[in-house]
């Protein structure tokens, strides 16, 4: 196949089969990998060949009052979480994820540990949402207490720590911020645990 037949071939893709324009990218880079990386030819010709334009969407911003309505729908964690994902700019995973020792009321900062692109980055708590937060990892720590005294309390450590620092996993500080109502099976290791 020359420049003429590829160009055909990535224009029926577009017109004929009407492929979205990710997918046309897609097939031209694997072109050029065939050629370049298994044929090992040069195809300057197909560096040339117009890819299709990503279209483009316009966000939608919700009104200052849209979300106060919004939020204020909300009751208990459900509000806490939500409060936090808007007033942090957090993902919903990653709140999920925190842990005690993320977060610093003394700098109104918390760490979010290998968010997006597995990065890790610090962001600001709210003011408002400090002894919000306060009060409900209290509610937390007495879950955790309960679940010690009962023989649990562990949760999963990542990056083999529990191996490092037996007994890491029963501390406060490791400890989600937002535990789940009800303890779980890890599937990688079989232990009980309480998840995020």
């Amino acid at each position: 196949m020359g420049k003429t037949e590829v160009e055909a071939f990535l224009t029926y893709l577009a017109v004929e089969k009407q492929v979205s324009a990710s997918t046309q990218s897609q097939a031209k880079a694997a072109l050029l990998f065939l050629y370049q990386k298994v044929l090992q030819q040069e195809v300057e010709w197909l560096t040339d060949v117009v890819a299709a334009k990503q279209p483009q969407h316009m966000s939608t911003v919700l009104t200052i009052d849209e979300v106060r309505r919004l939020l204020f729908r909300l009751e208990g964690e459900a509000w806490l979480i939500a409060f936090l994902l808007y007033g942090s700019g957090l993902r919903i995973l990653e709140a999920c994820k925190l842990r005690i020792l993320d977060l610093d009321f003394t700098m109104h900062q918390l760490l979010v540990r290998s968010g997006k692109g597995a990065k890790d980055r610090i962001t600001m708590i709210p003011t408002s949402l400090i002894e919000p937060l306060r009060s409900h990892l209290e509610l937390v720590r007495l879950q955790h207490q309960r679940d010690c005294e009962q023989g649990g309390g562990e949760v999963y450590l990542p990056f083999a720590l529990d191996r490092k620092y037996p007994g890491a996993a029963r501390e406060w500080k490791w400890q989600y911020a937002f535990p789940a109502a009800r303890m779980s099976l890890d599937p990688r290791s079989g232990a009980l645990r309480r998840h995020h």
